[in-house]
């Protein structure tokens, strides 16, 4: 969601000067202060916009001008993947805001389908619009002075989430042991969320790097022997075309909106089966590694925030023409 908010508040006012202004929160603002400033203050703020474009799954629940991205539907599939609090919040504002939204975007097919089903939303009130990679992706550099100040000295397979239930991180604890026997190593990039449940890990499972810089990125993916995710549910799954962009084989779970994300360029396994998991694994790190690499590449091609923005401006252009203003 932050890479959204990021790249739609850069990209729009240079697509379209005339027709954009960005609104943002104080720095200091963070958490429960951002949603209070959200329904509160962001209102005031944008008085006199035809529409208020809300990157970030929740919007002024006031507003009857709202074009907001929902990303997935989580916290109504699986409210116990979050803390309380946190669910509670979305599953009371997300259905008002987008039944009273002008338009709604979702990063996939699969969370359009969801969002019609689950809040009963009119079909065109909906459009999917996938999210785009950054061009640092497919420009990783040498990866080997990353490689040695993490000291990362074996093939390794990464997946790159924060820890939490949905992500299913435990599942490469589990293979950890199996996979180090035949050479390779599991490496974990992210850190936790304080409204989020966290899993354990350590001991004999995958080593986990905690928060990893931006910029290391590139490198981290593209020294890696294979990407996998084994989620659970995603509404989109960036870190798959991320990992593709980087030239790095992907293994994804067949579940949510990946085997659309990956659009045929990744090995999916079923993430409640460990050993077709680790198989797939191994097979992408071996013999279907330079086939999925080029697929990848190619795959990730497509997928550019420049299009993401246009695609936008698309959508909301229509709204535009009807001249309406709060």
């Amino acid at each position: 969601m932050e890479r959204w908010a990021r790249e739609l508040s850069r990209l729009l006012p240079e697509h379209n000067p005339e027709r954009y202004r960005v609104v943002r929160p104080p720095v200091a603002l963070a958490h429960r202060a951002g949603h209070a400033w959200e329904q509160l203050a962001l209102p005031a703020a944008a008085r006199g916009a035809e529409l208020l474009l809300s990157p970030a799954n929740i919007a002024p629940l006031v507003e009857r001008s709202n074009v907001v991205v929902i990303h997935d539907c989580a916290p109504f599939r699986h409210p116990s993947w979050y803390g309380r609090a946190y669910g509670a919040w979305h599953r009371a504002l997300l259905p008002r805001i987008a039944r009273r939204a002008r338009l709604v975007i979702a990063p996939s097919e699969h969370v359009r389908s969801e969002l019609t089903e689950l809040f009963g939303l009119p079909t065109e009130l909906v459009v999917a619009i996938a999210p785009g990679v950054d061009p640092s992706f497919a420009a990783a550099g040498d990866p080997a002075p990353l490689l040695r100040r993490l000291g990362l000295e074996r093939p390794y397979v990464l997946a790159v989430g924060t820890d939490s239930p949905r992500k299913n991180l435990g599942l490469l604890d589990t293979l950890a042991p199996e996979l180090r026997a035949g050479g390779l190593d599991i490496v974990i990039a992210g850190s936790g969320r304080s409204y989020l449940p966290a899993t354990s890990g350590g001991g004999a499972g995958a080593r986990r790097l905690g928060y990893v810089a931006e910029e290391d990125l590139p490198d981290l993916y593209s020294g890696a022997a294979v990407f996998a995710m084994p989620s659970l549910y995603e509404g989109f799954g960036l870190p798959c075309v991320e990992a593709m962009a980087a030239g790095t084989p992907v293994v994804a779970a067949d579940r949510g909106a990946l085997p659309e994300t990956c659009g045929g360029a990744a090995l999916l396994a079923d993430p409640g089966d460990p050993g077709a998991f680790a198989t797939a694994l191994s097979s992408a790190a071996g013999p279907e590694r330079e086939r999925l690499a080029t697929a990848g590449r190619e795959r990730a091609a497509r997928l550019t925030w420049q299009h993401t923005a246009e695609a936008v401006d698309r959508a909301i252009e229509p709204l535009l023409a009807t001249g309406r203003r709060r």
